[in-house]
């Protein structure tokens, strides 16, 4: 009876009327492949550079060869401390960035709330934002010293107009519509901020503290570089004396690389923040 039930079967799905169950997915179906097109620039960028400097095509006073890098790269971590000058180097950005985005979204808040505020604090951040960080740097050195402070001052300054300007100008930007509605609401003052303005500003302030730390993060290597003793910009300042490209290479990459991951880390933080909006996502 089983071989004929068998038989039966058979015949059944020859003739198709009976489907055949699918077949199991392998287990590494539902795995998704990490998105290598990024790594592709950067992987022709270090073949060509190989290639160039295998041939000589320039000579290795100007171009060193990577191994050559990664052997100064190791000699600066295990002889010259290079950790002690990167941390030199975080603790300058990180406080130059607390101090000078808290300080520009608290009054970009209050500028964006009042026309007052805004008139009060207007000509003169107008004209001091239109002089450069580095200008500044001669005679707020002459007024602290080479220390961190006029450092963590000068960036401070550079990191605060951009997201002053953006906060500021997020409030202003918030669409007439959500006012009116919470005026129908009869949401009172600080309901209107909380639950409305500053959620419909978000977006700007976000993108502009994204943009200032990646900017504090370039201007250490000046500001280290014209003044100072300690540091990645002094440490590039004095390969560059010393004619020590292979050094000058190493410090130029872990700022890139550095100022990626910090870029990086706020875009996951805006992300984050603003996982309530939706946009385009090309």
């Amino acid at each position: 009876m089983a071989h004929t039930s068998d038989t039966i079967e058979a015949a059944a799905v020859e003739a198709g009327t009976v489907d055949l169950p699918a077949p199991a997915a392998p287990a590494w179906a539902g795995l998704r492949l990490p998105n290598l097109t990024g790594f592709i620039l950067p992987f022709l960028i270090l073949a060509l550079w190989q290639i160039a400097a295998a041939n000589r095509w320039i000579d290795p006073v100007f171009l060193p060869a990577p191994l050559t890098v990664v052997t100064a790269f190791w000699t600066m971590v295990t002889k010259q401390h290079l950790a002690f000058d990167f941390l030199a180097s975080i603790r300058i950005v990180g406080q130059a960035f607390l101090y000078g985005s808290l300080a520009a979204v608290a009054l970009g808040i209050a500028a964006g709330l009042s026309r007052r505020v805004e008139e009060f604090f207007g000509p003169t951040f107008d004209t001091i934002r239109h002089i450069p960080g580095i200008a500044w740097l001669p005679l707020i050195v002459l007024w602290l010293g080479i220390g961190a402070p006029a450092k963590i001052l000068v960036i401070a300054k550079s990191v605060f107009f951009p997201v002053f300007l953006n906060t500021l100008q997020g409030i202003r930007n918030v669409e007439k519509n959500y006012i009116e509605l919470a005026q129908v609401l009869t949401l009172t003052r600080w309901q209107l901020v909380r639950r409305v303005i500053l959620p419909a500003a978000m977006p700007s302030i976000m993108v502009s503290l994204r943009y200032a730390a990646g900017l504090a993060w370039a201007l250490v290597v000046v500001a280290e570089g014209l003044s100072g003793l300690e540091g990645l910009g002094f440490l590039i300042f004095r390969a560059q004396g010393l004619l020590l490209t292979d050094q000058l290479l190493v410090c130029m990459i872990i700022i890139g690389l550095v100022g990626f991951a910090i870029d990086r880390s706020m875009f996951l933080a805006q992300k984050r923040v603003l996982k309530w909006k939706q946009g385009y996502d090309g």
